[in-house]
């Protein structure tokens, strides 16, 4: 009998086109859901009957209440090297493998950069506007070309945004705990002091963070204070830095000029949520990692590792 392999969060049913299955299909019979499981109960009935699960990102959490509810489950394959939402070491206890996959920093880099580009020239109103017949132009841009971009987090993806703003013509800061002078002076932006003078003295600050305890919660309603009213806000990382209450005060309130959103604290988002609705908001469904390049390497590398699983030698085992 065939193993199952459930697929996760297959949105855009993207994940049979994006690799060649052949390799597992003899062995396992894949199943894709296009829709999200809203709790514990509902995917644990859902993957009942799985023996594998390809899920990606860290959009859906495996406790080891859900681990021990699917008795069956024996291979997690998630996209990228690392998921903090994967309880390990019950997955250990209870005998499953998880794996990872490679994933491009590219595609948030790209998208970090529509989003301010966005909203740095209004592109969603005056393309509805002019659509619907509206005014012709409601909106003055905002200029990139010598204004300041501020960046929290230097990493794989935070230096290639600097390296964007850099060629635009904008003078870029960076900050981070961790961040040290050499790393700046290489990637050719200047180092913020503070995460305080950062935000004072940028008229654009993106977000590029690894979510931890120090991270968490960094951006409340007194640091979101410090930003000019004519600043704008980007967040493609996760949406704990910064704090929602507070973001959306904000906005409502027209304390800064707006913000581009990939992530959010609930996802799917809700109906009613009220990031749906807020103003001076531009907001896209976590399409960071989202292109036909990343699902390639996620949905290929996922065949492998189940190929690799099937013969007893498992690969890109995750800790």
């Amino acid at each position: 009998m065939r193993l199952r392999c459930a697929v996760l969060d297959d949105f855009q049913g993207a994940a049979a086109e994006a690799a060649d299955w052949g390799p597992v299909t003899e062995d396992v019979e894949v199943v894709s859901f296009d829709g999200h499981f809203p709790d514990e109960d509902a995917l644990a009935d859902a993957l009942a009957d799985a023996d594998i699960v390809v899920t990606l990102r860290e959009r859906v959490a495996f406790p080891g209440s859900l681990i021990a509810r699917l008795p069956r489950l024996r291979l997690i394959v998630a996209s990228g090297m690392r998921n903090s939402v994967i309880d390990h070491a019950a997955a250990e206890a209870h005998g499953v493998t998880v794996c990872g996959t490679a994933s491009s920093s590219t595609p948030p880099v790209e998208l970090t950069w529509a989003l301010l580009l966005g909203l740095a020239r209004g592109i969603v109103e005056e393309s509805n506007g002019l659509r619907t017949g509206g005014p012709w132009q409601r909106t003055v841009g905002a200029d990139l070309h010598g204004r300041r971009l501020g960046l929290l987090g230097l990493g794989k993806i935070g230096s290639r945004v600097a390296q964007v703003g850099l060629a635009f013509g904008m003078r870029v800061g960076a900050w981070s705990h961790h961040l040290t002078q050499k790393r700046a002076d290489e990637v050719g932006v200047e180092l913020a002091p503070s995460v305080e003078d950062l935000l004072r003295e940028s008229d654009f600050v993106s977000v590029h963070l690894a979510l931890g305890e120090r991270s968490r919660g960094l951006l409340g309603a007194a640091e979101l204070a410090l930003l000019k009213p004519t600043a704008y806000l980007v967040n493609t990382s996760r949406a704990a830095i910064v704090d929602q209450d507070a973001l959306l005060a904000a906005l409502h309130n027209g304390r800064i000029a707006g913000a581009g959103v990939d992530v959010f604290d609930v996802e799917p988002l809700p109906a009613g949520h009220p990031m749906r609705t807020a103003p001076r908001l531009l907001a896209t469904p976590h399409l960071g990692y989202v292109s036909r390049a990343n699902y390639a390497t996620y949905y290929g590398q996922a065949v492998e590792n189940i190929r690799a699983f099937l013969d007893g030698a498992p690969i890109r085992c995750l800790p």
